[in-house]
């Protein structure tokens, strides 16, 4: 018989046991419950985060991440190396960003179009468009027909003496003829474009003209370019040459620093020399007429080019915008007969002595007329001919047979040779030579053609939305600006809200006017040299009109396939052509990272140009000036903190504004994809890269910058690749800290400028 206790026990046992049996249900339910809560949880954070683009462009352009990236370096010590690749192999000489690879892209998408097999409808635009540029490619029938279109060309000219038949012209008359007949400037350089200040109306305006002997360095003295030039001659105008010497030299009579001209370095003589030679040869002249008269024009470049500046020293001399007359330009050098040549230039204007006109150094117009007054009195114009026609024989080289061709590419090639480059950029395909001239005269033909193939509606808008993203996050972003008073404050604002963008290419492009573009004026002749010279005066003349017709519109600086954006203060204008709007650099079905990383960035850097007018000296008056001085000098220190690459060059403050608009960019980028996120949902990211979203951002806008330093020519305005990628992101917090950057790593340097 049980005790009492003893039955107790059992049921507080059994009581236990069921607490426990209970506790075991509830935390296998539990578990249960948080495993399946759990997978739910992920399965809508896979749901809702971003996903993968793999549509083809996307995919392409992973390819193109994956190829021009270095995976080992570290993006918080070199973020350039991490996206762009290592500056020490061999990747630096073949570097090329995305505009580099959009550019050529363009290219063959004109060759494309114009080469393909549809049927215009007869003496259309579009099919003269493309006659025109499959003439340049026939180059059978150009070599068949050999140096006879140019052999017309001389003898409507007056001749030379070189080949025989010479009428001895006036030398007024032949540089009349050769500038407005032909485009070519032997002397120097005249065309209409607006004015630098308000209300910017078209002004004439002369500058230098374009020298094919270049500019390079070297400490020898002037008259060892004229020893050269009469050993050469083997006697033969010795004297005339030595005479020379009487005209006005720089101080010192001798060339010095940036002065300094390749015109005395024996080499490069040799070769223009060896140049000149075979393009009298060439044209059937007797070789010691030859030598005789290509050394002597040799010394007329070497004349011009020791009065000529570069166009940087003229900037800090302030030799640009001379403003003076005709008649005051005659009394300064009378060789020229100004109001006639002029008047043959800018047909239908109505000139007079008494005409405004703009000079980009008065110092090297004087220098001109000494040069054609210092030549023998009695062979004066047999010389001036014969330079001129060799002057205008490099103009129409486009248009001349393979042999000519093979000359220049042979004198580009030891010229690239001697400036210790490679020689290979200069077999440039005929094809490539063809788009371009095709380009140039029929402009807003192939601009059409090549908006209709390449940028669609659904381009158009998304583009024109990116930029209203920009437009915003920039007008946001003015009331932060501490160092900016409320007045110009307002100023910026207005500006900012009156601005226009044109988006793909112009209006007379996207709605053409048949009447306008029928191209009448042009006339295919037997030979591509006279469609080509046709081509050219039509253009002149359409060039001529579109200044002096009034216009409501912005006239563009670029072609529709170009992949250069730019912002025009006078205008008030943002464009951004068809070309730059294509992959690899934007695209409707990229990710809105890469687009606002890499575009989006691209066109707030135009919109930062406006406050340019505020950055300057004097600018901005009533700004806190201490503060601005202090974060524009804090901007320039660190560019400068950064070290360059061997060979490579940079002046911080030559480059202060492009730089203060790179920074400047990034920062209103990111704040409209932000912005962005914030109202839109689904958004999609690259795969196999292993980048987040704010990530992929940052590396699309270092893509764009890639390029080597190795090219940079000291007076850019623009730093170095490397630089327009570590300047900015180094002065971005949260770059440093989506890539979680320690303090103190170079592209988290701790402190940062506060411009914006």
């Amino acid at each position: 018989m049980e005790t009492v206790w003893t039955q107790q026990g059992s049921r507080e046992e059994w009581s236990f046991r069921r607490t426990l049996m209970r506790w075991g249900l509830m935390s296998i339910l539990l578990l249960s419950l948080t495993l399946v809560f759990s997978v739910l949880l992920f399965y809508i954070f896979h749901s809702c985060g971003p996903r993968p683009c793999e549509n083809p462009v996307c995919l392409e352009l992973v390819a193109s991440y994956l190829t021009t990236g270095n995976a080992s370096a570290l993006p918080c010590t070199d973020f350039f190396n991490f996206v762009c690749g290592n500056l020490t192999s061999g990747w630096a000489k073949e570097s090329r960003n995305i505009l580099q690879v959009l550019k050529e892209k363009n290219q063959n998408r004109l060759r494309r179009i114009l080469e393909t097999s549809i049927l215009w409808p007869p003496d259309s635009a579009e099919e003269k468009t493309v006659r025109f540029y499959k003439d340049c490619m026939d180059t059978e029938a150009i070599d068949a027909l050999g140096t006879e279109p140019l052999t017309q060309v001389i003898e409507e000219l007056g001749g030379w003496s070189i080949s025989g038949n010479w009428t001895l012209p006036d030398f007024n008359h032949t540089l009349k003829l050769l500038m407005s007949q032909y485009g070519s400037f032997p002397f120097f350089k005249a065309y209409l474009r607006p004015g630098p200040s308000p209300p910017y109306m078209p002004v004439i305006q002369i500058d230098q003209p374009e020298f094919q002997i270049p500019f390079l360095p070297d400490q020898r003295s002037y008259t060892e370019v004229w020893k050269y030039l009469g050993n050469k001659c083997g006697g033969r105008g010795n004297t005339s040459l030595y005479a020379w010497n009487s005209i006005p030299k720089k101080r010192g009579g001798g060339m010095t620093g940036t002065m300094a001209k390749a015109v005395s370095h024996p080499q490069i003589l040799r070769a223009y020399l060896s140049y000149l030679q075979q393009l009298g040869t060439l044209l059937g002249g007797d070789q010691n007429v030859i030598l005789e008269h290509a050394s002597i024009s040799i010394s007329i470049t070497s004349n011009l080019l020791l009065a000529a500046k570069p166009l940087d020293q003229r900037k800090r001399e302030g030799k640009l915008f001379q403003e003076t007359t005709i008649a005051q330009l005659q009394e300064m050098a009378p060789s020229i007969d100004w109001l006639s040549c002029l008047r043959a230039i800018f047909s239908p204007m109505t000139l007079s002595p008494s005409q405004p006109i703009m000079v980009h150094d008065l110092e090297y117009i004087r220098v001109i007329s000494q040069v054609i007054e210092h030549l023998p009195k009695d062979r004066y114009r047999d010389y001036l001919q014969s330079h001129m026609i060799l002057q205008l024989v490099s103009v129409l080289m486009p248009a001349l047979d393979s042999h000519f061709q093979n000359a220049q590419r042979n004198l580009s090639q030891k010229l690239q040779e001697l400036a210790g480059q490679s020689p290979i950029s200069f077999s440039i395909p005929r094809w490539k030579k063809c788009v371009e001239e095709t380009g140039t005269f029929f402009e807003p033909t192939l601009g059409a053609m090549f908006v209709q193939e390449t940028f669609s509606h659904g381009s158009r808008d998304a583009a024109t939305q990116l930029f209203s993203e920009i437009k915003n996050a920039l007008s946001r972003h003015l009331k932060r600006l501490h160092w900016m008073d409320e007045g110009s404050r307002r100023e910026a604002q207005a500006k900012l809200s009156q601005l226009k963008v044109e988006m793909g290419a112009p209006e007379e492009v996207l709605k053409p006017d048949p009447a306008k573009q029928d191209y009448q004026d042009i006339n295919f002749g037997p030979s591509f040299l006279q469609t080509f010279l046709s081509s050219s005066q039509a253009f002149r003349e359409r060039t001529m009109r579109g200044f002096l017709e009034p216009s409501s519109s912005h006239s563009w600086k670029v072609s529709p396939w170009e992949v250069s954006a730019y912002y025009s203060m006078s205008d008030n204008v943002a464009v951004f052509p068809a070309g730059l709007l294509q992959p690899p650099f934007f695209s409707p079905d990229y990710p809105s990272a890469v687009n606002f990383g890499a575009a989006g960035s691209v066109m707030a850097h135009e919109l930062m140009h406006i406050f340019n007018q505020y950055l300057v000296p004097g600018g901005c008056p009533a700004c806190d000036i201490p503060t601005l001085h202090r974060e524009l000098l804090c901007l320039q220190q660190h560019y400068e903190s950064f070290s360059l690459p061997a060979g490579s060059t940079f002046n911080s403050s030559h480059t202060l504004l492009e730089n203060a608009a790179d920074i400047g960019a990034l920062v209103i980028a990111m704040q409209a994809y932000r912005k962005w996120q914030q109202k839109h949902k689904g958004e999609t990211i690259l795969p196999s890269l292993g980048l987040n979203l704010y990530q992929l951002f940052y590396r699309s806008y270092a893509q764009v910058m890639c390029g080597s330093p190795n090219l940079q020519d000291a007076q850019d305005l623009y730093s170095p690749p490397i630089l327009r990628v570590h300047g900015p992101l180094s002065n971005t917090p949260t770059f440093a800290r989506y890539f979680n950057c320690p303090r103190g790593t170079p592209m988290n340097p701790g402190s940062h400028c506060q411009l914006w």
